[in-house]
């Protein structure tokens, strides 16, 4: 409300406010009385009657003149009015037409396309464990940039040595190509560690005669080693410092102080000679090299590298944890530059060289401590029964031997192949999925002791590393030129399978006793290592109890040649299981176990092998066949076997050379 007041002239104006109404009058000065304005004399001026007003007159006048000051100024409320929104929803008439996915255009995009774009699921999951408040800052700077202009930053191509540098490849086994790889990976290690400090590298020697060639390799390349080094710029002339020492029964340092001469290194490897004990004591090597050179490493303030170069595990390997600790305790890295393990054994083969004392070269395939790939050996030792199990016992894992891979995992070394007996290559990036077991051996029985399937297949295993070598391969041709010769071979074929079903029994029943826990496996290659046993030992039960029912049946009625000059009986394998209902039975949980063993790993050993003893029919039928019989000498009376060939006196010598050849080898055959 505004108040608007006329002035009124030679008149003094007294305002009262009473009730809420305005009173306006004026004063008489004679009586001093209040009058109404009409009746009020107008003569006296306005400040006459301020100057007589008394004191709370011209407070009340102030106060007044504030209030309606305040009262003058206008407030503005704008109120808003929510509108009200009423809709309803009206039903759709429902359609007859069908929804119809696409499938050339969803084959085009998303997470399984060619093009660089990925789905909804794929990309949050690549998402997952970023920190949201950094992801929203990048979100909010992609905002601000203006997209029409195009930043093309220049990066700078790096050399080989950084590229190889950035891969953290510790504590695996990695294929660099044969032993000129392996030594090429290790010169880039020692470039590495060159770039924070000094480095010392001791190379152990092993004194194996199958060492030979590898050794003389390694040496050939110290050399090259040092000028790939020189032409990195990293200061390896006065940096880099190295020393040799060999093993096998005994450890020879050989290089005891640490050189950076190259004709040094190659005159200590020269002096190496071969040891013919067949021990290889690697651990002891290893703690000869830390007590000995960990002096020299805290003088020179050096990184210590040591690299073993060797084809075996090492016979000494119960020092295996307190060398780790005294490595990983002085900060020693060890690589190993070695054969990778046979598949899931002890035993396996090296391809050697030597000589007989008067000079005469022999070579051959021995047997060598390689394995296993884990702390102990998960796969059965059970010869295979069909044709196309060549070369298996020596099929390769992969990987290396459980104790020189631990030893260079807990160090931070890498285990680099420098052979490889498989003949087929595993793809790395599915074995990665299967690679063993590198903890500490407590913990490998803490496993067993919580798994009735882990125990189960590991007893398993140790049964046939000790007597899978007795179990017998099956005579399947027999000769029968008549019933009586006939018999007799039978009855010869009968004797070594005589307890084989009693053994595969009892393999059996060590693999079921752990069936319970088999689906509480907690890895691939616990649950590929239990198919496979299983399904190998049920495979062999069903081909043992069809071979011995075969054979019986024809020694007691021996079956009559069909066609004209057959003079020949072989046993093949067949699709009809003719043992009863319960080798029937095996025969089918041995197919579930061994077909789901290459369903579920392909690409891997165990699927392979799965295949092999499913390349043949696990049943057996005769087949009448006709060979050729070799004229006998009958009439001189000094043959005592009739049906025994005579040979030309040309083959005659031959074959006795070849003899005494096989019995010289066999007398000077080294240990390794």
């Amino acid at each position: 409300m505004i108040f608007r007041c006329r002035r009124l002239p030679e008149s003094s104006l007294l305002l009262s406010q009473a009730a809420g109404n305005v009173l306006v009058s004026t004063i008489n000065p004679t009586t001093n009385t209040s009058l109404p304005i009409e009746d009020q004399d107008l003569d006296h001026g306005v400040w006459d009657v301020l100057y007589d007003m008394p004191a709370w007159g011209i407070s009340l006048l102030v106060h007044i003149g504030i209030i309606v000051a305040l009262m003058s100024i206008t407030w503005v409320i704008e109120t808003q009015v929510r509108p009200e929104i009423t809709s309803t929803i009206e039903p759709e008439e429902v359609r007859q037409e069908q929804f119809v996915i696409d499938t050339e255009v969803t084959e085009e995009i998303g997470s399984l396309s060619d093009m660089n774009i990925v789905g909804p699921s794929m990309a949050t999951a690549q998402a997952t464990g970023f920190d949201n408040h950094i992801e929203q800052e990048d979100r909010i700077s992609e905002d601000i940039i203006d997209p029409r202009v195009q930043f093309r930053e220049q990066m700078p191509t790096p050399n080989e040595a950084d590229i190889l540098e950035s891969i953290d490849l510790t504590g695996t086994t990695e294929h660099a190509g044969g032993t000129a790889g392996a030594i090429d990976r290790i010169t880039q290690e020692i470039a590495a560690s060159l770039r924070q400090r000094k480095t010392l590298v001791v190379w152990l020697m092993d004194e194996s005669g199958s060492m030979e060639e590898r050794r003389a390799e390694v040496a050939d390349r110290f050399k090259g080693i040092y000028d790939q080094l020189g032409a990195l710029d990293v200061g390896a002339d006065e940096a880099l410092r190295s020393a040799v020492i060999s093993y096998g029964k005994d450890v020879h340092i050989l290089q005891g102080e640490p050189t950076a001469s190259v004709e040094d290194l190659n005159k200590a490897v020269a002096s190496i000679k071969n040891d013919p004990s067949g021990l290889e004591n690697v651990f002891s090597a290893v703690d000869t090299a830390v007590k000995k050179f960990r002096t020299d490493k805290r003088r020179m303030k050096a990184n210590m590298m040591i690299v073993i170069v060797t084809d075996e595990r090492g016979d000494d390997y119960a020092a295996l944890e307190t060398v780790v600790r005294n490595c990983s305790r002085e900060g020693v890295k060890v690589y190993c530059v070695g054969n990778t393990s046979v598949f899931g054994r002890e035993k396996g083969l090296v391809h050697v060289k030597w000589k007989s004392p008067d000079g005469e070269e022999f070579e051959d395939d021995l047997e060598a401590d390689m394995g296993p790939e884990t702390f102990m050996a998960e796969g059965i030792q059970l010869p295979f029964w069909n044709r196309r199990a060549s070369g298996l016992s020596r099929m390769s894992s992969g990987y290396g031997p459980y104790t020189l891979s631990r030893l260079c995992a807990e160090t931070g070394g890498v285990f680099f192949v420098a052979a490889d007996n498989n003949r087929n290559r595993w793809d790395d990036t599915i074995m990665r999925q299967y690679s063993p077991d590198y903890r500490p051996a407590k913990d490998y029985m803490r496993q067993l002791s919580t798994n009735g399937a882990k125990a189960a297949l590991v007893n398993a295993a140790r049964q046939t590393m000790l007597d899978g070598s007795s179990v017998p391969l099956p005579q399947t041709t027999f000769a029968a030129q008549n019933d009586n010769i006939l018999r007799q071979q039978i009855t010869e074929a009968q004797k070594p399978l005589a307890t084989l079903d009693y053994y595969l029994q009892q393999l059996h029943g060590a693999l079921e006793a752990g069936e319970r826990d088999r689906n509480k496996l907690d890895s691939d290659r616990w649950r590929a290592s239990y198919d496979l046993a299983m399904g190998r030992v049920l495979a062999m039960r069903v081909r043992a109890f069809g071979y011995n029912a075969m054979l019986a049946e024809m020694k007691s009625t021996p079956k009559t040649f069909e066609k004209e000059g057959s003079n020949q009986w072989r046993l093949q394998p067949a699709g009809e299981i003719n043992a009863g209902a319960t080798v029937r039975k095996l025969h089918k949980k041995a197919l579930e176990y061994l077909k789901r063993v290459i369903d579920e790993h392909p690409g891997t050993p165990w699927a392979h092998l799965a295949s092999v003893e499913l390349g043949d029919p696990l049943g057996w039928e005769w087949k009448e066949h006709r060979i050729q019989v070799a004229a006998n000498n009958m009439g001189n009376g000094n043959n005592n076997n009739p049906n025994s060939p005579q040979f030309a006196p040309e083959e005659e010598r031959r074959r006795q050379e070849q003899r005494r050849r096989e019995q010289k080898k066999a007398q000077f055959k080294p240990k390794i």
